[in-house]
């Protein structure tokens, strides 16, 4: 079924009434592209200069769009594929700008070791995994705490569950301690 923006969009492109450009949405099972090669058949779209939206050769109709790529394709929400990259770019550049945002901290004690972006911690983990984590693990036995700040990481509870594991580390090594003595 046809969505209003592709109504609205080929209404833009063939200058036709809603009502046409629902009947060619459907007439080409929701394809722009294929629903302007319909109303250019039907006399209600003006051929663009340098040739049509479709080529008689062989009786088929190729679209010159259908040959070079992905100009006109549609996903199952009506969006391109530009439409698609540009929403993905808005949701990379979203992430990026709250891990720039929130911060990462070493502390020993009450004082602050290091502060840096939740954006080079991931990177750091995704990039340097087997040393990173590692690092972070021992940092725990050594008596290093690791804390979140920012507006969406640094709440209580994602800080409370980063204080058990340092108590839990803490713990364990106060144990291992006393069974050596």
């Amino acid at each position: 079924m046809a969505t209003l923006e592709q109504v609205e969009k080929l209404r833009d492109r063939a200058n036709v009434s809603y009502d046409e450009a629902k009947e060619a949405l459907k007439a080409s099972n929701d394809d722009l592209l294929e629903a302007l090669i319909y109303l250019e058949k039907q006399g209600k779209v003006h051929t663009p200069e340098g040739g049509g939206y479709y080529s008689s050769e062989k009786g088929e109709s190729q679209s010159t769009a259908q040959a070079s790529g992905f100009e006109g394709k549609t996903n199952d929400r009506g969006e391109s594929f530009s439409d698609v990259l540009k929403r993905f770019g808005r949701f990379c550049t979203n992430v990026i700008h709250k891990g720039n945002t929130n911060t990462f901290q070493v502390l020993k004690g009450n004082e602050s070791k290091a502060v840096f972006p939740v954006t080079v911690l991931v990177l750091l983990l995704v990039f340097a995994f087997w040393i990173s984590l590692p690092l972070i693990v021992i940092g725990l036995f050594f008596g290093f705490r690791y804390r979140f700040v920012g507006p969406e990481l640094g709440t209580e509870a994602v800080n409370h569950a980063m204080d058990s594991a340092a108590n839990a580390a803490e713990s364990l090594k106060n144990s291992i301690s006393e069974q050596s003595k």
